[in-house]
């Protein structure tokens, strides 16, 4: 008789039980099995050394977090059919799918800025032709088009499992206690009021440590500027090995699913028109990578080998990091002196050794997908809510700007 239950020991959670039988095919469908050869934050561990966990653990873990709200609200009353729940789970289990490898940092250089977001949906699509149609409700979940909308809300929100889990798993593997939240404590406060998922009111403490949470593992963790560097670095290395292949008819080595991506451009509608870019790009995964940067020390091209000897032995770019914008001048200046550094530079060359750009953190927006508390009578926006200070000055996105520069020209 085939086993339909499974225990997995997750590190964060315990022991985490799946008993659904397509859920269980789906997890050992190779589209799944990828994400155990992808990290969760990418090249963080150059600068957190435990943060080695992968985006299997994420979607495992946040799957976990959805079952438990689906039995919160279900002990409140809210009528949850066996269909709806699997369509939850399964949603948030595969939310993640079309992450490229290192994370977002290969969003804007293998597949020309097409998010993870589209490429989960198009995975969940290609999915569901397989399993017989068995993942309609989880795209239609996914995609907001379930009549429920609490249910996206759940997958997909300002308050979702999948923040719940991400903060409080990569809190525990880079050892950052600032990210750890009060998930157990939250999930028991959700409840939905006209469809809408909120919390209630004795739940407000923990929804402002949650977004304060939010707030500090950015700075500290995601936008880390040591991690925008080595990320910038990254997408500098595959930027330049794609010109080399396009432009300049090098032939790189890589394996076969890289190599189809440095040949070739492709925008989300080619993307789609192509059904081979689809299984080139779930054949790609952290080694792929990883492995052509070290045979890539050794190439002929200064600006390529370069960049991956510096990438490889962690000599990483050194890293201006301020509220204010960093004048023109002050970069030309460093252009310069790479220039002087690096003689054998081209001039557009020099863009390889300078980086320049700007970074976003908005713990909370009002206008999207908004917290709410319920006093029993009325819903109120946590900022309104709270009488934290910090919670309404957590509403205002903030923007910081970088200039990422080879540290060996101060030398």
């Amino acid at each position: 008789m085939k086993n339909t239950i499974k225990i997995i020991n997750d590190p964060v959670y315990g022991f985490v039980t799946i008993k659904n039988p397509l859920i269980l095919d789906i997890i050992n469908h190779p589209y799944f099995q990828r994400l155990r050869r992808i990290r969760q934050l990418g090249l963080t561990n150059l600068v957190y050394p435990g943060a080695l966990h992968t985006r299997f653990h994420h979607a495992i873990g946040a799957m976990h977090l959805m079952q438990q709200a689906i039995e919160t609200l279900r002990s409140k009353g809210i009528k949850i059919s066996e269909k709806e729940e699997e369509g939850a789970l399964i949603a948030i289990l595969l939310h993640d799918i079309g992450h490229g490898p290192f994370s977002h940092a290969l969003e804007s250089s293998i597949v020309n800025g097409i998010s993870h977001e589209v490429l989960s949906d198009i995975l969940m699509k290609k999915l569901n032709q397989e399993f017989g149609n068995k993942l309609a409700l989880a795209i239609a979940i996914f995609e907001d088009k379930y009549e429920r909308k609490f249910f996206h809300q759940l997958v997909s929100s300002q308050l979702d499992t999948d923040r719940l889990d991400y903060l409080l798993r990569d809190s525990f593997f880079t050892g950052v206690s600032e990210g750890v939240i009060g998930t157990d404590r939250i999930i028991k406060m959700l409840t939905v009021v006209n469809d809408k998922l909120v919390v209630e009111k004795k739940g407000i403490y923990s929804i402002e440590k949650f977004l304060i949470a939010r707030r500090l593992m950015y700075w500290q963790v995601y936008l880390h500027k040591t991690v925008l560097s080595a990320e910038n670095m990254l997408v500098k290395i595959l930027l330049r090995a794609k010109e080399l292949e396009q432009k300049y008819n090098y032939d790189l080595f890589a394996t076969p699913a890289l190599k189809f991506f440095l040949k070739n451009n492709f925008d989300k509608t080619q993307f789609e028109k192509h059904p081979q870019s689809l299984e080139y790009f779930v054949q790609l995964d952290d080694y792929d990578i990883m492995t052509s940067i070290k045979v890539w020390m050794n190439v002929d091209d200064f600006v390529l080998s370069t960049l991956c000897k510096k990438f490889i032995y962690r000599q990483l770019f050194r890293t201006i990091l301020g509220n204010k914008k960093i004048p023109r001048d002050d970069i030309d200046i460093i252009k310069q002196k790479v220039m002087k550094k690096y003689p054998q530079l081209q001039k557009h060359e020099v863009n390889y050794f300078v980086i320049s750009g700007n970074v976003d953190n908005a713990a909370y927006i009002q206008n999207s997908h908004q917290i709410e508390i319920y006093d029993g009578q009325k819903l109120v926006d946590i900022t309104d809510a709270s009488d934290n200070f910090n919670i309404k000055a957590l509403s205002k996105p903030v923007r910081k700007y970088f200039v990422c520069y080879d540290k060996s020209i101060e030398k």
